[in-house]
C-alpha cells in the first residue's frame, strides 16, 4: 500500500495504488482491447470538503428541484414497458410528473402529467397501464395520444379557449439503448450529446437486446445523492464488502469522467485486493468466483498453466451463453465480460456495461422528501435469439427496513451486498447530521466521480454561498 510519505511527494491527484492497474490487466486480455477501456481521463478536481448541507439543506434541495431536475436527461421506462399503442408509464421525480406513452405509429411522446384545464394530475404517480384516450378524472377533459385536446365538456361555456393551443405541455423525450429518456427543459441539448461519450464507448445494442429479468425499488432514509454516491467509488469494498476481496480488484479500480454528465469506472473481476494479506494463485481467485464448476456442461474449471482466472471465467461465460443458444460473445474482451465497467450519466443514473453484470441504477428524492430517496435496481438479461418476447419483469417495492434478500430470485449474496450498501447509505445521512466538521472529505482519485458529480451540479444550482440562476450557466 502507498504510504502517507510516498502520496507527499507526488502532486495532488498523481497517486495511485501501487500493483497490478486496470491497464496491466488488460495487457493480458485473450482479445484485442477495445480503445475506449484503454482510454484514461481523470484530472485532478481540486480537494474542497463537500458540503453536507447539499444533503441536508431543504433550500437546496429546492434549488435542485427549480434548475436541475427539470433541465437534465433522466431516463424514465425500458421501451418493452410501452410495448403497444396506448402503453404508457408515469415518472415521477419531486414535484414532476410525466406520462410517457406509446403512439398508434409507434412512436413515443412524453407529457406533463397534467390536465391543461385546471392541473389536476391524469394519472397516479409511478403508475403505468393502457388508455385510449386520457381523461381528466376531475371534469372529463380528454386528450388522445398525441396529446391533443379532443374533448372538454360544455364547450359553450369556454369561448375563450382555442382547443389547439390546450393540448398537452409535452416534454422532450428519446431514447438509446432501450431505455427512453425525458427531459422537462424544451431547450435541453441532444440527448446523445448529453450522453457523449457514453454511445461511442458502448454499441445501444448491448442494452437494447436485454429485458428488464428484475426490477426492486428500495425506499431508503438519507438523501438521493448520499444513495447515488455509495456505487461512484470502489474504495469502500474492503471495509463494507470484505467477502469480495479474494477475487475484486478495488483500491486499483479505473476512474474516468467526460464533460459534465458522464464518468466511468472499471473494476476489475479475477485480480484480489492489494489489502488481502494471504497469498492467492490463480486457481484459488478462480475457485471464489460464484460459479466455481462447470457440473452442468463440463468438467470442472481449472486455470491452464500460464492462464489466468480472469481467463478462464471469461469463457466459461462465452461457451455457456453459446451452448444455451445465445449471443455470440467470441469477440467481446475478457474484461468486457467478467469486469464491471459502470458509466454514470449524471444527475442519477448508472449503467453497467459488462455483458456478466448487467445492472442499471437510478436515485431520486421519494416524494418532495430531501432526506428519502427511491433506489431502482434493474437486472437485465439477454433476448431470446428465437424473437420470442420475454416478460417484463413488475417492480418489487422494498420498505426501508426491509432486506434485498427478500426479492423472489434474488440470490442471497448479492441480496447481502445491497444490504451492506443501503446500510451505509442510511448511516452516511445519520452521520453528517450529527458531526463537528462542515463537509465530507473526499479522495483526489478514488473519489473523483463523486466530485465530479457535484462539480456539474453547481453548474445547474450553484453553492449555498453563490447561487446560480439557469440563465448564468
Amino acid at each position: 500500500m502507498a504510504s502517507d510519505t510516498t502520496a507527499e511527494k507526488l502532486a495532488p491527484g498523481e497517486a495511485r495504488c501501487p500493483g497490478v492497474s486496470v491497464q496491466d490487466l488488460l495487457d493480458k486480455d485473450t482479445r484485442p482491447v477495445p480503445d475506449y477501456l484503454r482510454d484514461q481521463s481523470y484530472e485532478f478536481l481540486g480537494d474542497a470538503d463537500i458540503p453536507y448541507s447539499r444533503y441536508l439543506d431543504r433550500d437546496y434541495y429546492e434549488r435542485e428541484v427549480k434548475d436541475m431536475w427539470s433541465r437534465t436527461w433522466q431516463w424514465a421506462c425500458r421501451e418493452e414497458h410501452i410495448p403497444e399503442p396506448g402503453d404508457y408509464v408515469v415518472y415521477d421525480v419531486g414535484p414532476y410528473s410525466v406520462i410517457v406513452v406509446r403512439d398508434d405509429d409507434s412512436s413515443i411522446n412524453a407529457f406533463r402529467n397534467a390536465c391543461t384545464h385546471r392541473g389536476t394530475k391524469l394519472r397516479q404517480a409511478n403508475s403505468s397501464g393502457y388508455f385510449e384516450n386520457l381523461r381528466c378524472p376531475y371534469h372529463g377533459w380528454t386528450f388522445d395520444r398525441s396529446g391533443a385536446l379532443v374533448e372538454h365538456l360544455c364547450e359553450w361555456d369556454f369561448p375563450h379557449v382555442n382547443t389547439a393551443d390546450y393540448g398537452l405541455e409535452g416534454v422532450r423525450c428519446d431514447t438509446w439503448g432501450g431505455f427512453v429518456f425525458i427531459n422537462l427543459d424544451t431547450e435541453a441539448e441532444d440527448l446523445h450529446d448529453y450522453l457523449a461519450p457514453l454511445p461511442d464507448h458502448v454499441n445501444s445494442e448491448a442494452f437494447e437486446n436485454r429485458y428488464v429479468a428484475m426490477h426492486v425499488e428500495k425506499e431508503l432514509n438519507c438523501n438521493w445523492k448520499i444513495a447515488s454516491e455509495a456505487f461512484l467509488e470502489a474504495y469502500h469494498v474492503m471495509e463494507t464488502h470484505s467477502q469480495l476481496m479474494r477475487a475484486s480488484g478495488d483500491a486499483n479500480t479505473q476512474y474516468d469522467f467526460y464533460g459534465d454528465h458522464i464518468n466511468r469506472l472499471i473494476n476489475v473481476a479475477g485480480s484480489p485486493s492489494v489489502f488481502l494479506e494471504e497469498e492467492m494463485s490463480e486457481q484459488d481467485i478462480l475457485d471464489t468466483f460464484l460459479i466455481g464448476d462447470r457440473s452442468d456442461v463440463g468438467d470442472p474449471l481449472t486455470v491452464p498453466e500460464g492462464g489466468t482466472a480472469r481467463q478462464v471465467m471469461a469463457q466459461f461465460y462465452r461457451d455457456m451463453v453459446a451452448e444455451g443458444g445465445g449471443a455470440d460473445l467470441s469477440q467481446l474482451t475478457d474484461s468486457e465480460i467478467v469486469d464491471s465497467i459502470a458509466y454514470f450519466v449524471f444527475p442519477n443514473q448508472q449503467f453497467f456495461a459488462g455483458v456478466s453484470f448487467p445492472i442499471v441504477y437510478r436515485f431520486r428524492p421519494l416524494g418532495r422528501d430531501h432526506e428519502k430517496s427511491l433506489f431502482d435496481l434493474i437486472i437485465l438479461k439477454q433476448k431470446p435469439l428465437d424473437g420470442a418476447a420475454p416478460e417484463t419483469a413488475e417492480p418489487y417495492r422494498l420498505k426501508s427496513e426491509e432486506s434485498f434478500k427478500i426479492v423472489p430470485g434474488m440470490d442471497p449474496y448479492i441480496g447481502e451486498i445491497y444490504d451492506q450498501d443501503t446500510g451505509n447509505m442510511e448511516a452516511a445521512h445519520e452521520g453528517a447530521m450529527t458531526v463537528g466538521q462542515g463537509g465530507a472529505t473526499l479522495a483526489n482519485y478514488q473519489e473523483i466521480r463523486i466530485r465530479h458529480m457535484h462539480k456539474t451540479l453547481e453548474k445547474y444550482v450553484g453553492t449555498l454561498e453563490k447561487y446560480v440562476g439557469p440563465d448564468e450557466i
